[in-house]
């Protein structure tokens, strides 16, 4: 009975390694590489191709970037962020590890395996789907405390098809919501970066342009009046945005394990959409629904980071986020100008808004007058100014008693 394994495979120095070691030191008599796409560039692809023939390894590519599409868009009607930037990575991995796992099923394996490192994030993310299954789980990376050096010096003692473990001088994570960028200098807290660091973003400038994106239930739908597929909205306002330098981040990011670790993110898109959609939520919530959604919102998030998208919590969460959605329904204008998405505009049939009501120019609200709010502004800080005459009286009494207690003396 052949024993096999699912390998993560990207055909990177990791991987590539992992290839002979799951052979060599788990016992395993068949590797399969699975490469899942979630929006990569093209060359990766032929990386991971040519690598996996290279090494007559059987490679599988699958194809879930509607997939991650879509769960990007349910983190947008979430307004999804870790610290301050959108989810990308931590978003791909669950996606990446459902993938593998259909395949590992599919292909009768008896374990499931990745490169990560024991240091990270990812290793929490992909194996939080896998050990939901029978399969083993392996790490070898993080099993055998392997080192960069000793993957460089492995690959070049069985002659692997990598080049002498030399990737660039970052470490780069893409997919169609976020591009990542770490390791090398920018380990260092104090490193400042150069533009070269950059790919899809230019360097921000004061020019400015306007754009009007639709939405419908929270999910955004259209550009400039055009309906557009998901997967085809992110993609051009990856190019649109970015050429405003829209969407750079530099972070010294908290990890799962407790590591600091400092991180350059671009997300043009993300950034884009995530700022209207907030933009329309303004008009249409209530402030009782805002404010409890911030608080949804924020566990979603952390979720989300944790990798545990299809957990309990997050399906009870949409819940709520689902109801208020059927109210974020409109357009919103967008001018990038300054590295920045600004929201300048706002419509919709469902604005908690009446502009006669807000006006100076009007002197009433509805059958509301003015002087109606004396009596509030009475009531309001009622309680404060109680305290404060509350304490007053108690200090002067406590002063008095002091006094008589030294007359005494």
């Amino acid at each position: 009975m052949t024993n096999r394994v699912a390998l993560a495979f990207s055909g990177g120095l990791d991987t590539t390694v992992c290839v002979p070691v799951l052979e060599e030191e788990y016992d395993y008599d068949e590797v399969i590489g699975v490469t899942v796409d979630v929006g990569q560039p093209a060359d990766e692809f032929e990386e991971a191709r040519e690598t996996a023939e290279a090494l007559d390894l059987d490679h599988h590519v699958v194809d879930a970037k509607a997939e991650f599409a879509d769960l990007c868009f349910d983190a947008v009607r979430a307004n999804a962020d870790y610290q301050g930037y959108p989810l990308g990575t931590a978003l791909a991995r669950p996606v990446i590890a459902k993938a593998i796992l259909r395949v590992a099923e599919e292909e009768d394996c008896d374990g499931i395996a990745h490169g990560c490192t024991g240091k990270g994030n990812d290793q929490l993310r992909f194996e939080a789907v896998w050990r939901a299954s029978d399969l083993d789980v392996i790490a070898p990376v993080r099993e055998m405390g392997m080192t960069r050096d000793w993957e460089i010096e492995y690959a070049a003692e069985r002659n692997l098809p990598v080049e002498a473990g030399n990737e660039g001088t970052w470490s780069i994570d893409t997919n169609l919501w976020s591009r990542s960028i770490e390791g090398g200098d920018l380990e260092e807290p104090d490193y400042v970066p150069g533009e070269e660091i950059y790919e899809w973003t230019t360097a921000p400038s004061g020019f400015g342009e306007e754009i009007e994106l639709g939405f419908e239930n929270g999910y955004p739908v259209s550009l400039n009046g055009e309906a557009m597929k998901p997967i085809e909205l992110i993609e051009e306002l990856n190019e649109l945005a970015g050429s405003y330098g829209v969407g750079r981040t530099d972070m010294m990011e908290d990890r799962m394990l407790g590591l600091k670790v400092r991180e350059n993110y671009e997300h043009p898109a993300a950034t884009t959409l995530l700022n209207a959609h907030e933009g329309l939520e303004a008009l249409v919530l209530t402030k009782e629904e805002r404010d409890f959604k911030q608080q949804v919102d924020a566990e979603w998030s952390q979720k989300g980071y944790e990798g545990l998208v299809d957990g309990p919590l997050v399906a009870a969460l949409e819940g709520f986020i689902e109801e208020t959605q059927t109210k974020v329904t409109g357009t919103v204008t967008i001018r990038f100008e300054g590295g920045q998405a600004r929201v300048v505009g706002r419509d919709s049939e469902y604005a908690v808004y009446s502009a006669d009501a807000a006006s100076f120019n009007t002197e009433k609200v509805g059958d509301i007058t003015q002087a109606d709010a004396t009596g509030v502004a009475k009531y309001h800080g009622y309680q404060d100014r109680i305290a404060a005459e509350a304490k007053r009286a108690a200090d002067a009494k406590r002063k008095a008693s002091d006094g008589d207690d030294e007359s005494d003396e």
